[in-house]
């Protein structure tokens, strides 16, 4: 595969690679990726997340801000 990169992305990844950090340009990439990857999967978990949290407001599974807390509190007091 071929790109194309804007010279701003070249001149960082050049920078990168002066830094010793990575060792070829397949390495940083590849990493970049990875992270992107992880990004995508956590806005994925978080978008499930928000679908399930309205679907319990909308029939009326919540909790007031308090008893929440409260709830944590304990939770956090058990662990001390």
């Amino acid at each position: 595969m071929n790109i194309t990169l804007k010279p701003e992305y070249e001149q960082f990844i050049q920078a990168q690679l002066a830094t010793g950090r990575y060792t070829t340009i397949d390495d940083l990439i590849g990493e970049a990726l990875a992270l992107l990857m992880q990004q995508e999967q956590r806005l994925s978990e978080l978008r499930h997340k928000i679908t399930v949290g309205t679907e319990q407001i909308r029939i009326g599974q919540v909790m007031d801000g308090e008893t929440v807390f409260a709830q944590l509190q304990e939770k956090l007091d058990r662990l001390s």
